[in-house]
């Protein structure tokens, strides 16, 4: 007799408490296996795939695709023993047994996975899924079957192992629908809604959906294996803006018009809310701020990268030589690489330098980090800039990327603006902000003249230092900026 059990949204670490569901990756009726992938979901700091420990027939689903689960909910029950999970078990457990027999076998006698599923999950190959259809109906018939043959829900059911047979005619008949006057470029043509999950990966394209009262399910995807690209939800907006003035009606009614927009705070947007909320609550911030002639640093550069693209080397950027300066002024100012324990009233410093980095992505602000970077050069710096900051626009950078800093900087000069008050990025004790470098009247060596110049905050927290330790920071970063060849001392 098959035992329904029930797996619940596992812990994902780093102390997150909830997740949204973006895509199933299985439906009611389908066989798994055991460390299956069965639904992708999206925290706060990244989009994972979550495996399913037991091995069986999938008999319910909880939550739609968008909904928000907090950890310890059910996600989806599975019946283990049935003859159906049987066979599909039995065939993963052969094809694993050749790796690790010994687990294998106990995997297999249980039906479940003996790993702990925490942040990425158990770890182990995804096997491909098994779905259970029923048999084969004329199309004639199907119209009428379907009213009256039993759906498969996402309510749980108390048998999986009972999938009903649809008879192969039924004597009645039901006239066609009426087509309703769309692009069939752009929207599916079926009289009947399709069912399943949407083939959809971007949470941008599911909220420019919503926002425009769009149905996904009747949209067809030009991505590969039929996925929705963005272009095809403009498409769809397009065409539906297009009817009222070609004289068509609309498929569907027009939304109601409301006062103003509610967006939710969840997913990266609400952890960053939640965090800056709670910097302002707790940290008494104060910044300092100055301008800096940053043309012997943009010379410098120039000079290692032409130095560098002769030997074939990578090209070192601006900001990964900010980066460089910010470890070496943390060598000399301690007191900014720290954090506060409250409750136990100290002042915790740090002896790693773990640099914290500003990238916006299309999900969002987040702060890839990089590990141990007061060991590294601004060669070494540059390259793993580089390679988180391509892991976060392609949404791939997991929570221990995220989290672990000592101290950020914020290049806001990208979008184009000369200063600003950064937000301390909580529990850490400063963030060094730094606008664009523009052309600027300056006076050097006694005479005006047109200088390249950048100015740069300093947002501290007054708890671990007070404004002289602040300011003498902020000095040594501008000197090195205006100076490069102060750093030579620290190399």
């Amino acid at each position: 007799m098959a035992q329904v059990l029930e797996f619940k949204l596992p812990d994902l670490g780093e102390g997150l408490t909830e997740a949204e569901i973006v895509r199933w990756l299985v439906e009611v009726g389908d066989v798994v296996v055991v460390d299956q992938p069965v639904v992708e979901v999206e925290t706060a700091k990244a989009m994972v795939e979550v495996p399913c420990p037991y091995g069986g027939v999938v008999t319910a689903r909880f939550g739609a695709e968008g909904a928000e689960l907090p950890v310890g909910a059910p996600l989806l029950t599975v019946a283990v023993g049935s003859k159906k999970s049987s066979a599909g078990r039995a065939a993963s457990d052969a094809s694993a047994a050749s790796d690790t027999p010994a687990a294998s076998g106990a995997a297999a006698d249980s039906g479940t996975s003996g790993n702990v599923l925490v942040g990425y999950g158990t770890g182990a190959p995804a096997a491909r899924r098994r779905r259970i259809r029923p048999a084969p109906v004329s199309s004639a018939s199907r119209s009428s079957a379907a009213a009256s043959a039993p759906a498969l829900s996402e309510a749980p059911i108390s048998a999986p192992a009972a999938v009903s047979a649809v008879p192969a005619s039924v004597p009645a008949s039901v006239p066609p629908p009426v087509p309703v006057p769309v692009e069939a470029s752009v929207l599916a043509a079926e009289p009947t809604k399709p069912t399943g999950p949407v083939a959809v990966i971007s949470p941008l394209v599911r909220k420019l959906a919503r926002q425009h009262d769009l149905d996904l399910r009747e949209i067809a995807g030009t991505g590969r294996d039929g996925l929705i690209l963005r272009s095809d939800v403009e498409s769809a907006i397009r065409a539906l803006d297009a009817m009222p003035a070609a004289g068509q009606p609309l498929a569907r009614p027009a939304p109601p018009k409301t006062a103003a927009e509610r967006i939710p705070l969840r997913g990266i947007r609400g952890a960053v809310a939640e965090k800056l909320a709670r910097s302002r609550r707790e940290i008494p911030d104060a910044t300092c701020w100055v301008d800096a002639d940053a043309t012997e640093l943009m010379s410098a550069r120039a000079a290692m990268n032409a130095a560098g693209g002769s030997a074939g080397g990578p090209k070192v950027s601006v900001l990964a030589l900010l980066a460089r300066i910010c470890t070496a002024a943390l060598a000399r100012f301690p007191e900014l690489n720290a954090t506060v324990d409250a409750e136990a009233r100290e002042i915790v410093r740090l002896s790693g330098a773990h640099l914290g980095f500003a990238a916006q992505t299309e999900r969002g602000l987040v702060v890839p980090v990089i590990r141990d970077a007061h060991t590294r050069n601004a060669e070494s710096i540059g390259a793993e800039i580089a390679r988180l900051t391509e892991a976060a626009r392609t949404g791939k950078l997991t929570p221990a990327q995220l989290t672990g800093g000592t101290f950020t900087l914020n290049n806001y000069g990208v979008f184009g603006v000369d200063g600003s008050t950064p937000i301390i990025n909580h529990p850490e004790a400063a963030m060094l902000g730094v606008g664009r470098i523009v052309p600027k009247p300056w006076v050097h060596g006694g005479e005006l003249a047109v200088r390249q110049v950048v100015q740069l905050s300093l947002t501290f927290d007054h708890r671990v230092c007070d404004g002289g330790t602040a300011g003498g920071f902020l000095r040594y970063v501008a000197d090195c900026v205006e100076q490069p060849s102060l750093l030579l001392r620290t190399l």
